[in-house]
């Protein structure tokens, strides 16, 4: 299962953010930085317990005002 988390954070700690989350390994799989509504985002791939569990880690980080996760789902529109 994928999972896209869009990271808020404290002004002018976007490259002190994703230099740490860049160290952390499962289940994230990619860490961007990125534009628009939000500073960092977070590609997951894992179980829905893991992605549950990476994000409430990323709620201890101080610098870190809001987080919105997008969990991948599938669709059968019969086409």
């Amino acid at each position: 299962m994928y999972a896209l988390c869009l990271i808020t954070v404290n002004p002018g700690k976007i490259d002190k953010v994703t230099s740490y989350l860049s160290k952390k390994r499962k289940p994230m799989k990619e860490v961007m930085t990125v534009t628009g509504r939000a500073d960092v985002s977070i590609l997951f791939n894992g179980s829905l317990n893991d992605i549950n569990h990476g994000v409430n880690e990323l709620k201890r980080i101080k610098d870190i005002v809001s987080t919105e996760t997008l969990i991948e789902v599938e669709v059968d529109l019969g086409w």
